[in-house]
């Protein structure tokens, strides 16, 4: 018999452009789509509002704190439908004017900020006429970022966090770890999905990782693959390309079935 009721979650792919007023409507559309099927907590992907043709794009649209088109949307849109909504990234003004802080913010269903998460690790990669280094135009953040929903305790990463597992140990126990990212095709076909499936197993915890997925106006191609993962690791549910939404419950009864049949998180030495 069920204890504890299950809560409907859905993860929004898009394939961002470099027009933020685009990617708004885009984002209002889907988001509409996510409520309308039952979802309580929505997220967004990694850059979202803005993928530009050079990563400096960006920073010319950097918000500050608190203020701003793209917050606005995101309180607006929460308030709007009754949802928790997670905005994937936003570009936050840092103290460097050249470069800006990757940051997932949190608004509750009245429309209010809950929660941030300044992206911690950033993505480097070199092979053949593939070069990215986010480090260039993003100032890395420092803290662990995390909020507490109706089914418990929600973890966040953003996109190359994934690869460090301390991050996610950091967060402590939590219901649901949400990712969203911008992968890369060519490091997603070979490492999104099993890095997925490794934090929800080794946390015992859902995994709602809204990414993005196509090939981008700037030439760039990400893997997509949005997806929602169960503490066993088993996918739920799975968008491979394009925009769209995917769409789970979490059911903190299983949750805590799992980890009792199972109590590796209680087994910790380290």
């Amino acid at each position: 018999m069920k204890t504890t009721a299950q809560f409907t979650v859905a993860a929004i792919q898009m394939v961002s452009t470099p027009n933020v007023d685009e990617n708004i409507a885009t984002a209002r559309r889907l988001i509409a789509d996510a409520a309308a099927r039952g979802a309580r907590l929505v997220t967004l992907p990694e850059y979202w509002p803005i993928m530009g043709m050079t990563d400096t794009d960006k920073v010319a649209h950097a918000e500050q704190p608190g203020h701003g088109p793209i917050q606005d949307f995101l309180a607006g849109q929460a308030r709007e439908h009754g949802i928790w909504l997670i905005g994937g990234t936003v570009p936050l003004v840092s103290d460097d004017a050249g470069r800006v802080l990757n940051t997932t913010l949190v608004y509750d269903p009245a429309g209010q900020h809950v929660g941030r998460y300044d992206k911690i690790h950033l993505f480097g990669f070199n092979k053949g006429s593939e070069s990215y280094d986010e480090a260039r135009t993003i100032v890395p953040g420092e803290t662990v970022g995390g909020f507490d929903a109706p089914f418990g305790k929600v973890g966040l990463a953003i996109c190359y966090d994934l690869r460090f597992p301390e991050l996610f140990r950091a967060m402590g126990e939590c219901a649901l770890i949400i990712v969203p990212a911008a992968f890369t095709h060519t490091t997603g076909l070979a490492h999104w999905e099993v890095l997925l499936r490794a934090r929800a197993i080794e946390n015992q915890c859902y995994v709602l990782a809204s990414a993005q997925g196509g090939t981008h106006t700037n030439g760039r191609r990400t893997f997509g693959h949005s997806m929602l993962i169960d503490p066993w690791g088993e996918v739920k549910d799975v968008l491979p390309e394009g925009e769209g939404v995917v769409s789970g419950e979490i059911d903190p009864d299983y949750i805590a079935k799992v980890r009792e049949s199972l109590p590796a998180l209680k087994h910790r030495k380290l």
